[in-house]
């Protein structure tokens, strides 16, 4: 084939393509644009019906693929493409995809359980499992991040998270703090009681209602046990603990309450 036969097949072409080249950017510019119109006046709706601000970003950006897919699909027909043939090709591509990334769909639809139901939020103090316990940091698709008091970060994947035992300790706004004391057999309960609510209505985290209270939880081998649950906002929890743990035994020795621990008593039989 020549140059001189070439050059006119190369402008019929030109000619006959141009035109729906021209057109599919056209359609691609002002589709694009258009798709973002539609995704922020969606994330402003979302946000405005008091969704959770995870799940309203997480759902405007699934509309804004599938928007994008539409789009491109409509662009390919424009050039006569069987866009029926691309539609099953990417859905046998989706489950191939699917199957191989199983465990990770698994934390997914787990992320999008945890954005609907809200069993906790970011900023609240958690258990899940009953070994990790931490501050939820963040609520991504595939992984929740918890921060430790000692300031580790604790990344748990979604799955796990639902389906394990999630305890929310601060996300009511107001918890009880438990704590125990233990006192000997021969030291004065009240007096211990006295003591206790008097350290905790000196402390500045506690709240007056619910009303702080010290009972007898068990009478234990080395000591009885007095249990007592001040409540405080949320984000004192800690302070609360920590403050009620060193001013009690501050006042207990004061006071010349010990706190006992286990002993034993060793009778010795001569043999004579």
């Amino acid at each position: 084939m020549n140059l001189e036969t070439l050059i006119p097949k190369i402008t019929d072409m030109a000619i006959e393509y141009a035109p729906k080249v021209l057109m599919a950017l056209l359609t691609l510019i002002i589709g694009f644009w258009i798709i973002g119109k539609i995704v922020k006046f969606l994330e402003k709706a979302l946000n405005r019906s008091d969704m959770d601000v995870s799940l309203s970003k997480f759902l405007s950006s699934i509309a804004s693929v599938l928007l994008k897919i539409m789009l491109l699909f409509s662009v390919a027909s424009m050039f006569g493409i069987d866009t029926t043939s691309f539609v099953a090709i990417f859905g046998a591509l989706m489950v191939g995809i699917g199957m191989a990334l199983n465990g990770s769909i698994g934390h997914l639809a787990s992320g999008i359980m945890l954005m609907i139901f809200k069993p906790f939020k970011v900023g609240d103090l958690v258990d899940i499992g009953g070994g990790h316990l931490g501050t939820v940091e963040a609520i991504n698709a595939f992984n929740t991040t918890l921060a430790t008091l000692d300031n580790k970060r604790i990344i748990v994947a979604n799955s796990n998270v639902t389906g394990n035992t999630i305890t929310n300790i601060s996300g009511q706004g107001i918890v009880g703090v438990e704590l125990t004391f233990g006192i000997g057999y021969n030291d004065n309960i009240d007096e211990a009681r006295k003591v206790i609510l008097e350290v905790g209505k000196n402390c500045p985290f506690i709240l007056d209602d619910p009303a702080q209270g010290v009972v007898v939880a068990e009478l234990g081998d080395s000591s009885v046990n007095l249990a007592t649950r001040p409540f405080c906002k949320s984000e004192h929890y800690w302070d609360t603990l920590f403050y009620m743990q060193e001013h009690v035994k501050k006042e207990f020795d004061k006071a010349n309450i010990g706190i006992p621990y286990p002993t034993m008593d060793i009778n010795m039989v001569s043999s004579n």
